[in-house]
């Protein structure tokens, strides 16, 4: 399994880093320039025009790992349809972006439905496959032979969607500054892969796929970037996160190793209650949490830094510790 996943990492990196290069002009010819909130810091004015929708150039290296993958781990196909189609629902948000030229695509109501009917897709799978027999791993406490494993009955399956819908949300407002959502992401997804190979998941190989991808994107991603990943890339990931997690019976972790996503979607709703609380005051300078460190003087690379770090650390104690 252990060579699958390696092979795996390889193919999406090569393809991945040589799809870019290509790609990111295509991006320019067809002016698809990300459109940045003339509310957020100044400092991002600068980044409006700069090549959006680049989750496809990592979608691209993810799907010619699973072609090698799914022959040998059909379990592979579940999370990598799910991934695609919660990216395909990034790239419809993207494009009408780019379509109005305004920094909001799709209608919160519209993405919600979308998330929601493929999220029931994905839930009536685990539900055929696992039941109510469904159990959840506590973190810190051992493996599954060991440790705690919790069993929520039929209170699973809205549990389930919370998880895909607030996993997603978070990785789409991690995705604020050049590489941090793909930083963050591949120091989770290399967790998830240690993880897997430790607990015997045959669905672990897709983790190098995500990581080789990730860190073939990342060479044009990183700061001060060339491509952005957008809704499309940004979706995708987080349906990749949420749906692995739960294939494996580990969705609790993603509050642990995931806890800079879980942060974000945090500040954001403190940010907003307050706002309406106090009738116009904020609590943060400005959310998702890591626009506040910016405007309290951080650089976007020290930030960057800081959340791969964080993330980092917690996969660790949640790796020593299972």
């Amino acid at each position: 399994m252990l060579k699958d996943t390696l092979i795996a990492l390889l193919i999406s990196f090569f393809v991945t880093a040589t799809v870019c290069p290509f790609f990111i002009p295509i991006l320019h010819r067809l002016k698809f320039g990300q459109m940045v909130r003339d509310d957020g810091p100044q400092a991002h004015l600068k980044k409006t025009g700069t090549p959006t929708m680049g989750g496809i150039t990592f979608m691209t290296g993810i799907l010619f790992a699973s072609i090698f993958l799914i022959p040998r781990y059909k379990e592979v196909t579940v999370v990598f349809l799910f991934t695609i189609s919660y990216g395909t629902i990034g790239f419809l948000d993207d494009m009408l972006k780019i379509r109005k030229k305004k920094s909001e695509g799709l209608k919160s109501a519209q993405k919600f439905i979308l998330q929601l009917i493929v999220s029931t897709i994905f839930i009536i799978y685990l539900f055929r496959v696992y039941g109510l027999d469904y159990g959840i791993l506590v973190p810190f406490t051992g493996s599954f032979d060991t440790g705690v494993v919790l069993k929520l009955g039929i209170i699973w399956i809205p549990f389930a969607l919370f998880v895909i819908l607030g996993t997603d949300n978070g990785v789409n407002f991690t995705d604020g500054l050049d590489g941090l959502c793909s930083s963050v992401t591949v120091i989770v997804a290399i967790f998830f892969m240690l993880i897997g190979l430790k607990s015997g998941f045959s669905v672990t190989p897709f983790t190098g796929a995500v990581i080789g991808s990730l860190m073939g994107f990342l060479i044009f991603n990183a700061y001060p970037a060339k491509v952005f990943m957008g809704d499309t890339g940004s979706l995708a990931l987080g349906g990749f996160v949420a749906s692995y997690a739960l294939m494996c019976k580990i969705p609790v972790f993603i509050a642990v190793i995931g806890f800079i996503y879980m942060i974000e979607v945090i500040s954001v709703i403190i940010q907003v209650g307050y706002f309406k609380s106090t009738k116009g005051k904020r609590f943060f300078k400005m959310a998702p949490i890591h626009h506040h460190f910016e405007l309290c003087g951080w650089s976007e690379t020290r930030t960057v830094t800081v959340f791969s770090i964080i993330t980092i650390i917690l996969g660790v104690l949640v790796y020593l510790f299972m």
